[in-house]
């Protein structure tokens, strides 16, 4: 796929690697096949000037609900945390492994696809499987991801040939233009069985006429209290999956005004080989994580959403790759876990950054993703302004993610190095980082930052603070970690491609893959936070005002345009920055909240340039 340059858009350029297995490299391992690296993008404004265009409207009668429907399956006791290590997990993996879930060059969404009518499935229970295919049969092959001696896959099970069946097309409702195949119907129901243990799943959809596809899903375990629980962001996935051409960030022709309002789980999903942005941005961490042989379970998104308790009988949840779109249910749960001694890992950028809400489709609970982006034109404005879908660093109810996180999303599109400047920390041992070392391409394709007017923990701690080049303006994206009171601690990369850089068989612009400073951070950090008590072991060293006002590393300065007879026009964004900011959810340590003077700042760029002046900046091939 052409990776075009950077423009100043209404929607963001988002990365992500699809449509391939991120190969995870092990000493003398045989040489895989991999698929081909796509990647796919859509464009969005930097943090100040995420406003979001109003939802245009498309010809349909049917109306979709936007009252949440909540009939959770599987309760959750409370429980305490277990052990860091598991004996079964190592057992798991050492079983043997196989690359035959890779797709291998097979995948064609036009001959074959489906979705599954649950992302999750408990042990005993039968998920009714819905296809379209051109084919006369096909088969479904259950993988379980994990290490796997390399391979990534372990083979559960295998169907029968099934009949295949086209199925008809999927309606469009109007005004939110969401795509619902809710009238389709389920070709196959999967027993998941006890041979399924609990993990992330690839069923791979493979039809007699050589296409295949995969459908995702997550086979939880609700009475887990594994030290570490690892979060697939099935509500990333679907916020910008434009199957059926409709995602939370465009319309046909891939046209921002007429986007979609409300998505639903009900479709097959448009990337990654209908897994939506498991392999590159969740599955490398699944594979170091059991590879390391933790003590590991899974969920997903919806079922923290039915589920919020599950939070407390963990030490640490993480957060994968790109995790954006968060219900008020979800957020709290998060922050309820800190303030009960739970730990978090933010290992992408922008996460917590799109405030949802969930309402049922006619296939079940909670399969219909809300988001207006624009609070006037949610129903709930001025009745419920909580559960208003603006993003949650803007009002009506504005509450920054850096009250939780520490950090704030900032811009993108970048690729730039990550600089260390605080090796001393614990974080670090193993790595073989100093002051000042830098570990390429790593910043990218979105940062967060720490900005010293939005609610912060007073005791973050800068820990790398890498100067970037974004839109032509400078910025610092940061890593850091502080630590709670209850004995909690919160880790963020600040990057989007740090769960990448885990793997073997990443795109050349992420850098050394796996990289070994990386893995090295990585896993000291989920073994201290799995542990539990980390806030106490080690607590944070603050230096966050610090930093900011004295980087240890100066801003990379503005590329003057060039020179070109063509004109270009010039875009102006303009962002206000409140006089006061507060949060109001718990704070995790005490929560700084800064006054500043309210200022707007004007930025003028060229908008309409096709010329690339940085070689730092992301690949472009035409």
């Amino acid at each position: 796929m052409i990776r075009r340059k950077a423009t100043h858009s209404a929607h963001r350029r988002r990365r992500s690697i699809l449509k391939r297995p991120a190969i995870l490299a092990s000493a003398g391992m045989v040489a895989l096949a991999v698929l081909a690296v796509s990647l796919v993008f859509t464009f969005e404004p930097t943090a100040a000037n995420k406003i979001a265009n109003s939802a245009g409207t498309t010809a349909s009668t049917k109306a979709l609900s936007s009252t949440t429907t909540t009939q959770p399956t599987g309760a959750v006791p409370k429980l305490s945390p277990g052990s860091l290590m598991s004996a079964a997990i190592r057992q798991q993996n050492s079983l043997p492994g196989t690359s035959a879930w890779q797709m291998n060059g097979h995948a064609s969404s036009s001959v074959i696809s489906g979705f599954a009518g649950s992302t999750y499935a408990l042990i005993g229970q039968k998920i009714p499987l819905y296809i379209t295919t051109t084919a006369p049969t096909f088969t479904i092959t259950a993988y379980r991801m994990g290490w796997y001696q390399g391979l990534l896959g372990r083979l559960i099970w295998t169907s029968p040939a099934i009949t295949g069946k086209s199925q008809p097309s999927c309606p469009l409702i109007a005004p939110s233009n969401t795509v619902e195949c809710s009238n389709w119907t389920p070709l196959w129901q999967l027993h998941v069985t006890n041979a399924f243990v609990p993990g992330d799943y690839l069923l791979k959809l493979v039809a007699s006429n050589g296409g295949a596809q995969y459908i995702p899903l997550t086979v939880i375990d609700p009475t887990s209290n594994a030290a570490v629980v690892l979060l697939n962001a099935v509500t990333d996935w679907q916020a910008y999956n434009a199957w059926g051409g409709y995602s939370l960030y465009h319309g046909p022709p891939s046209d921002w005004p007429n986007r979609a309002t409300k998505v639903s789980f009900d479709r097959p999903y448009s990337y990654g080989a209908g897994a939506g942005d498991f392999l590159g941005n969740e599955l490398p961490m699944v594979a170091l994580t059991e590879k390391l042989g933790l003590n590991v379970t899974y969920v997903n998104s919806i079922f923290l959403e039915q589920h919020p308790s599950l939070t407390l009988n963990h030490n640490v949840l993480v957060s994968l790759g790109h995790d954006e779109y968060y219900s008020v249910t979800m957020r709290q749960a998060l922050r309820n876990s800190v303030n009960h001694g739970g730990s978090l890992m933010f290992l992408g950028a922008n996460a917590i950054f799109r405030r949802i809400r969930f309402a049922a489709s006619p296939i079940g609970p909670d399969r219909i993703e809300i988001n207006y982006r624009n609070p006037y034109q949610d129903s709930l404005f001025g009745k419920n302004n909580a559960r208003v879908t603006a993003n949650w660093p803007a009002p009506p109810d504005a509450r920054p993610e850096s009250s939780l996180i520490g950090i704030q999303y900032e811009c993108n599109p970048v690729n730039y190095p990550m600089v260390i400047t605080d090796p001393q920390s614990w974080i670090f041992k193993g790595s073989g980082l100093g002051f000042g070392s830098q570990i390429p391409h790593l910043i990218g394709s979105e940062f967060d930052g720490f900005l010293p007017y939005s609610p912060h923990p007073a005791n973050l701690q800068i820990l790398a603070n890498s100067p970037v080049l974004c839109r032509n303006q400078p910025y610092f994206s940061d890593m850091t970690y502080y630590s709670a009171p209850s004995g909690g601690g919160v880790f963020a990369t600040g990057t989007n491609y740090w769960v990448a850089s885990l793997s073997a068989g990443c795109p050349p612009f992420v850098g050394l893959c796996p990289d070994p400073a990386t893995d090295a951070i990585t896993t000291n950090i989920i073994e201290a936070f799995g542990s539990g008590g980390v806030g106490r072991n080690h607590p944070s060293a603050p230096n966050a005002m610090s930093v900011y006002a004295h980087p240890p590393f100066g801003p990379i300065q503005p590329v003057s345009p060039p020179t070109t007879t063509a004109t270009s026009t010039p875009l102006t964004t303009t962002s206000t920055v409140p006089a006061t900011t507060t949060s109001t959810e718990a704070p995790p340590a005490s929560t700084t909240t800064s006054t500043a003077a309210a200022s707007t700042t004007t930025t003028t760029a060229a908008a309409a340039s096709t010329t690339t002046t940085t070689s730092s900046t992301v690949p472009s091939t035409g």
